[in-house]
């Protein structure tokens, strides 16, 4: 409960100041301008004004999943467009495409995975051909800070 009281506080600290910064307090002051000759040529500087970005039109996580599953775009989804992956993902699985998923077209993985365990090809798996089954889980890349150049006086 502490840590999230603490996260809470610290999400409001951080928008507070995100919106002292973005009202900003400061001002332009006007700048002494240079004296101006009679004979020159040159007009004075005025900084063009900033143009107006450009408005990014926002669309919600939802509005992008609505989109990918409403394939012909009318603004609805149909039974079969809200199904069309499953279908896809159960044909993958349908081998012999009789329609109809035997466990050994649902376990076809897992199947493959046991059969190249079984190094010696005797239907059971020692512990050290179960050992190559394990789930190998990328490891999260570290951000350490680059290493310092090595200066003449580290060296001496």
């Amino acid at each position: 409960m502490r840590q999230f009281l603490l996260g809470a506080g610290a999400a409001l600290a951080a928008a507070a100041g995100g919106l002292f910064l973005w009202t900003g307090t400061a001002s332009v002051k006007p700048s002494i301008a240079p004296p101006s000759s009679a004979g020159s040529a040159i007009a004075p500087f005025a900084p063009d004004p900033m143009p107006e970005p450009p408005a990014a039109s926002e669309r919600t996580r939802e509005e992008k999943r609505f989109s990918r599953y409403d394939k012909d775009k009318n603004g609805t989804i149909a039974r079969e467009e809200y199904l069309a992956a499953r279908r896809k993902a159960f044909a993958k699985l349908d081998v012999n495409g009789d329609g109809r998923l035997s466990f050994e077209e649902y376990a076809v993985k897992t199947i493959a995975k046991f059969t190249k365990a079984d190094a010696d090809r005797s239907g059971v798996l020692n512990p050290t051909e179960f050992a190559t089954t394990r789930v190998v889980r990328k490891a999260k890349p570290r951000r350490d800070c680059p290493p310092v150049a090595a200066t003449e006086d580290d060296n001496s």
